[in-house]
């Protein structure tokens, strides 16, 4: 089994994945004209401004559960994988394809709030790929297809979401908590975390948004300041840190000039792991969102790109190659050779992940970073495996929402919650390399559909960005109605542009 793993992992992430994704931001970075810095004002100001409602949640809450999903076991083992295989470069090519993705996942944010639906069983806003791709064009003649390529996406999501991804963000807890408690040992964390996951994911969309909006900021800021702390400690090695980044990542450096194509590789895909950009999650929380325009939206999910990779994460690679607790192994693997240590006293006996932020932490405070970091991604990770639930739950629910039996379709979802339990349980107590290569093949799934889906539907997100701009400048509050642009089958925003106009009065639920 564990080579079949290896074996699709390979044939999934293959370089035409990496390099399609660096492509598709350079694309989508073109046509939208660089909105990653010219809208930075919109992105900042659509963050904070946004209204609720018994439907939807707030712009921030979006952000904050789009957050759970991005900000995870990524943010800090992740890194610390990118550089031990890649090489410190592996760093400047999380922040490419970060920088590179804010644009992609505006255009998939976009999509998702253009083509979202209200639930039919629960009232919330339901949306996402699968929503998007069977929608934009079912007035073609080739509405069949897309309807089979959105059922494609949605069954992958929840085999991804429901399954191969909350196992690697249980088996980041497990380790850390081992690490920082030798005496917790994985079936306990598996327990506890079990326990107070079904707790919450019965609540509904509204419960795990709270929770994340709550969680999420509160420990972005502290691990992010922390990391600060630690990096102005060694503030004389920060000219250096960004020397050996930049010419590691270009082939400069003697030591990494050898694995610049590694770098390329880990950088890439541990940056799409963490950030999510173009993968298909973003538009999940996005549609979720109580907005007036879905553009605004976009701007909220293309600056969580931001926070998770430009913040977050380089926090992480800062925290760690300027405390010099790194080494890097020549094969891409811990069984390789190490080609090259950092200047750190790293425990011969440390493994690749959050040993390595850990052990960068314990300089600033000796043994209290390891319990810094079990806490730190204990609550990264647990919200990220709550967000990965919302997905999968999304997904179920398109899969089944024409279903008349609603008993079969509450059995299918009580089913999904106990596979999600399962997995969380089976991820404490399996190996990390297991547990990171399934996740690696669910993540390269539901980008690969969802990559070429959006290149092929891009044209209402583009219509939607210059009519949002277009209105800004003209002074007016932004008010979607997709018949303006010729945009069909968003019935959703057809009716909420009569409501808002007092076309049609407001319905009573």
């Amino acid at each position: 089994m564990t080579a079949f793993i290896t074996w699709l992992n390979e044939i999934i992430w293959s370089p035409v994945l990496v390099y399609l994704c660096l492509a598709v931001g350079v694309y989508f970075t073109i046509r939208t004209r660089l909105l990653q810095i010219r809208q930075i004002p919109s992105m900042l100001r659509a963050t904070f401004k946004g209204e609720s409602s018994q439907d939807g949640v707030s712009s921030f809450q979006a952000l904050a559960l789009s957050l759970a999903g991005r900000v995870g076991t990524g943010n800090i083992a992740g890194v610390a994988t990118a550089i031990a295989f890649g090489g410190p470069g592996a760093v400047f090519w999380m922040w490419a394809v970060a920088f590179l993705g804010s644009a992609t996942s505006f255009i998939e944010s976009t999509l998702g709030q253009i083509y979202k639906e209200r639930d039919k069983v629960t009232g919330e806003y339901r949306g996402g790929p699968a929503y998007y791709f069977e929608k934009a064009y079912r007035h073609s003649k080739y509405a069949g297809l897309f309807k089979v390529y959105a059922s494609l996406f949605a069954c992958a999501t929840v085999l991804a979401c429901g399954f191969f991804l909350p196992g690697v963000q249980a088996n980041g807890i497990a380790t850390s908590m081992q690490g920082a408690f030798p005496q917790v040992h994985p079936w306990m964390t598996a327990t506890g975390i079990t326990i107070l996951l079904a707790f919450i994911v019965v609540g509904g969309v509204k419960r795990i948004a709270a929770f994340a909006s709550v969680v999420v900021p509160i420990m972005a800021v502290i691990y992010i300041i922390l990391a600060v702390i630690v990096c102005f400690i060694n503030i004389g090695m920060l000219g250096d840190v960004v020397n050996l980044i930049f010419s590691s990542a270009f082939g400069l450096h003697a030591t990494f000039g050898a694995i610049v194509g590694t770098a390329v590789e880990w950088g890439v895909k541990r940056g799409i792991y963490s950030n999510e950009a173009g993968q298909g999650t973003g538009p999940h929380a996005a549609a979720a969102a109580e907005v007036k325009h879905p553009a605004s939206q976009g701007f909220v999910q293309a600056m969580a790109v931001y926070i998770d990779t430009l913040f977050v994460c380089s926090a992480t690679a800062f925290l760690i190659l300027s405390t010099g607790m790194y080494r890097v192994y020549q094969g891409g693997s811990a069984d390789t050779p190490v080609l090259a240590e950092g200047s750190g006293t790293l425990d011969p006996e440390a493994t690749v992940g959050p040993a390595f932020a850990q052990s960068a932490f314990d300089t600033l405070l000796p043994g209290a970073g390891t319990i810094f970091i079990a806490v730190s991604l204990g609550f990264f990770a647990f919200t990220t495996i709550i967000a990965y639930y919302y997905m999968a739950e999304t997904n179920l629910r398109y899969l089944t929402r024409n279903l008349k039996n609603e008993t079969v379709s509450n059995g299918l979802l009580r089913l999904l919650q106990l596979l999600i339990l399962v997995a969380t349980v089976v991820g404490c107590v399996n190996s990390a390399g297991e547990a990171w290569a399934l996740g690696d093949i669910g993540v390269g799934l539901m980008a690969w559909l969802n990559v070429v889906g959006i290149l092929v539907i891009q044209k209402p997100a583009l219509q939607a960005l210059r009519d949002y701009e277009q209105q800004r400048k003209q002074g007016q509050d932004p008010l979607f109605d997709p018949r303006a642009l010729d945009i069909r089958n968003a019935d959703f925003w057809e009716n909420y542009y009569d409501v808002k106009t007092g076309a049609i009065p407001v319905q009573k639920k």
